[in-house]
């Protein structure tokens, strides 16, 4: 039922945006986008996806309390890492002109399925639930209109689609994952529907009714009624806290079901396989299929001094970033080039070669990966620049993604197929923070052969084996590789093996074969 409100998506987005905040916050508006402690991993030691987001469909009649409804589900869910409320208010079609002129009016038929871009809205939740991004669509309800601008919307765990033609497509109950109407008295409805719309809208009750008479009762009883046989729960539309709490009993067992925890595994997995009395021979670099810069003797004068614990703070700045520059420079090979004729100062024509790519961009791992973007910028400039913010659960280590800000060209798929993503973080240890920034740029139509790492330092002996054999066209470049690593604690948080709270658990480098010291990018 269409509402003069003017509804949209709860949007952190300002040039480039994502998962949203750190806090959980409702709001009046029908669309919202919520996120707790992070998203774990979806995915397994493949690459593959192994668990789809968690899809609830509501449906019921106009102020039967569908919102409502979703909105307890979700204060009573309480600390799950991404939710999405999707209205189906936001799917109404682009209107011609003359049905612009009836719904001005108040003549035009909001109320039937015909009403509703059904087509639209199943795609949009199928990308979301096979953990795709997607572009909602704005509906200006002062305009009866479809705008041409969308909502970014990557992420959530958990879906829940509300709206009183929910249930009505087949296409769309094919994926919900709990199906859901909510039953409400008839009298009941008009009287909410009046209240509301005197108090929030500033309607008249005679147009109330007449609307209400004309085009809500009968969509009701023709289309909205009959789809509660699909449901799998009727909630009732008042004093429903007992159904609440059995559904969000139902979808915490099955969110524990779809779990994925496999980061030790991926680290070190000597340690936890016991077929395996002692670790294996570290793999040789060009098993890795690494790309290593060049080991001339300046490379090694500048690693000496990042490894040296006498190095003053602003040489190492000046250095750090002087590598990342030589880093950039040398992973500019992976980018594909064509021949290019130029003409001199001196009237002599040239034959040379020019970038051949469409679109370019950097995505940094916060925060260590935030050290290499200087020297990025300095030899792309002008290039987009996103992050991702992963970070290690302080429990058992599973990387959690916080926040995803990435530029406006990865946003929709058709431009991010023709992209190439400049991946920067500043080692790849365990490998768990590497894994999941490359499948979120999979997850958005990404090339895995357009994206190419560059890190300063890799681990011989963690997980860069398990993520070369998940990502083999992914390019990685680095200054260097060091053969082991080891488990250890830094001061702030408990964890698991550490329950007084004296530090979380990170993973640090020992020196490799030729190496000069350890070094640790914590």
């Amino acid at each position: 039922m269409e509402t003069p409100q003017n509804v949209g998506m709860s949007d952190l987005n300002a040039e480039s945006s994502s998962l949203p905040v750190d806090h959980l916050s409702l709001q009046s508006k029908k669309n919202i986008v919520l996120v707790s402690h992070g998203r774990p991993p979806w995915y397994g030691p493949d690459g593959e996806r192994i668990s789809d987001a968690f899809v609830i469909g509501v449906a019921g009649g106009s102020a039967s309390g569908k919102t409502h409804v979703a909105r307890q589900i979700v204060k009573s869910l309480g600390f799950i890492p991404a939710i999405a409320i999707l209205s189906q208010d936001s799917f109404y079609k682009k209107h011609t002109e003359e049905e612009l002129a009836l719904a001005h009016a108040s003549l035009y038929d909001f109320d039937h399925p015909s009403a509703i871009d059904m087509p639209m809205f199943a795609t949009c939740l199928e990308d979301l639930k096979a953990c795709r991004q997607s572009n909602i669509p704005v509906y200006s309800f002062s305009e009866h209109q479809r705008l041409d601008e969308t909502k970014y919307l990557y992420g959530p765990t958990v879906i829940i689609a509300e709206g009183i033609m929910a249930l009505h497509d087949p296409a769309l109950r094919s994926l919900y994952d709990l199906k859901i109407f909510v039953q409400c008295d008839s009298d009941l409805m008009l009287a909410r529907r009046i209240e509301r719309d005197v108090k929030e809208r500033g309607r008249h009750v005679t147009g109330i009714l007449e609307q209400y008479l004309r085009y809500v009762k009968p969509a009701y009883d023709n289309f909205v009624r009959p789809t509660a046989a699909f449901a799998d729960i009727i909630v009732p539309g008042s004093n429903n806290d007992v159904a609440i709490e059995l559904i969000c009993t139902h979808v915490r067992r099955q969110l524990q079901e779809r779990s994925n925890a496999f980061r030790r595994k991926l680290a070190v997995p000597h340690l936890y396989n016991s077929s395996l009395s002692r670790p294996p021979p570290p793999p040789q670099d060009g098993d890795l299929k690494l790309e290593i810069l060049p080991p001339t003797p300046q490379v090694q004068g500048i690693l000496t001094l990042l490894r040296s614990t006498d190095t003053p703070r602003q040489d190492l700045i000046f250095f750090f970033d002087r590598l990342a520059t030589l880093l950039v420079e040398n992973a500019m090979q992976f980018l594909p080039y064509c021949p290019h004729t130029v003409t001199t100062p001196v009237g002599v024509k040239t034959v040379g070669q020019k970038l051949n790519t469409k679109h370019i961009c950097g995505v940094c791992i916060q925060r260590s990966g935030c050290v290499l973007e200087r020297g990025f910028k300095r030899v792309l400039n002008n290039v987009p620049m996103g992050s991702l913010l992963i970070q290690s659960n302080s429990s058992d280590g599973e990387p959690l993604l916080l926040q995803v800000k990435i530029p406006v060209v990865l946003r929709k798929r058709t431009s991010a197929e023709d992209s190439w993503v400049f991946l920067l973080d500043a080692q790849i240890g365990t490998g768990a923070a590497a894994f999941m920034a490359i499948r979120v740029l999979l997850d958005h139509g990404v090339k895995q052969d357009h994206i190419i790492f560059v890190t300063y330092l890799v681990a011989r002996r963690g997980g860069i084996a398990v993520l070369r054999r998940a990502f083999p066209h992914v390019h990685i470049i680095c200054a260097a590789v060091d053969n082991e690593m080891k488990e250890g604690w830094l001061e702030g948080a408990r964890g698991e093996g550490n329950p007084e709270g004296s530090g979380r658990r990170v993973w640090l480098m020992e020196p490799g074969m030729g190496q000069v010291s350890a070094m640790s990018f914590l």
